[in-house]
């Protein structure tokens, strides 16, 4: 999911994943998983509106450089890998509201689970929509059931990656290759989604570290 990304990030897509830097790996993951449970601890020990609200937006007025270089190398199954992702998700639809609210409306139309009412977007799902359902979803993690709000965003990645699936279906004979690249997103939301569901299988299990 990480390639998805592109401006007003100041660095490319493919370094999400793969931050570089010369600073010691295990000083590294020290930090990241020091700072992601002081910050999760303070802000669901004192829920102020105020300071939750302003790290819901915390990229949109400081780009997502601070918290890649914090948490971007963390493993997917970790809860800083946890919350990187999810303000990936978040950075992703707000990117492209539209095409994001396009290709989860395609997938709610043809799911076959409860995918869609997990995740819980107003329905029709338009931009606008899209984006509060970002927004909830992070909101979650600080001051609602940590484990709803991952698995909330693990429904959103299923049925974006079944609407990804089945628009790559319909441009198959006409735009092949727009059909190749909808299917990798698929593949990607669809691996996020696993990631998501294993964090909040830990988090129930007080093992997510």
């Amino acid at each position: 999911m990480a390639d998805e990304f592109h401006k007003p990030t100041q660095f490319s897509g493919s370094r999400f994943e793969a931050f570089k830097g010369g600073e010691d790996p295990a000083h590294i993951s020290r930090v990241a998983h020091e700072t992601a449970h002081a910050l999760l601890a303070r802000v669901r020990n004192d829920p102020d509106p105020d300071v939750i609200e302003r790290l819901v937006a915390y990229t949109d007025e400081n780009g997502i450089d601070a918290v890649a270089e914090l948490w971007s190398r963390s493993t997917p199954k970790s809860l800083p890998g946890a919350l990187w992702r999810i303000y990936l998700l978040r950075l992703l639809i707000r990117q492209d509201p539209d095409g994001m609210a396009f290709l989860y409306q395609r997938g709610t139309e043809v799911a076959v689970t409860i995918d869609p009412v997990v995740a819980g977007a107003s329905v029709p799902t338009g931009p606008t929509e899209i984006i509060a359902l970002a927004d909830q979803i992070l909101r979650g993690l600080f001051a609602g059931d940590f484990a709803v709000a991952l698995d909330r965003a693990a429904a959103f990645c299923r049925v974006t990656a079944t609407g990804c699936t089945s628009v790559a279906d319909d441009l198959d004979l006409t735009e092949p290759e727009r059909s190749s690249e909808l299917t990798t997103r698929a593949l990607r939301f669809s691996t996020t989604a696993q990631e998501f569901t294993s964090c909040a299988r830990l988090w129930r299990h007080d093992s997510l570290d």
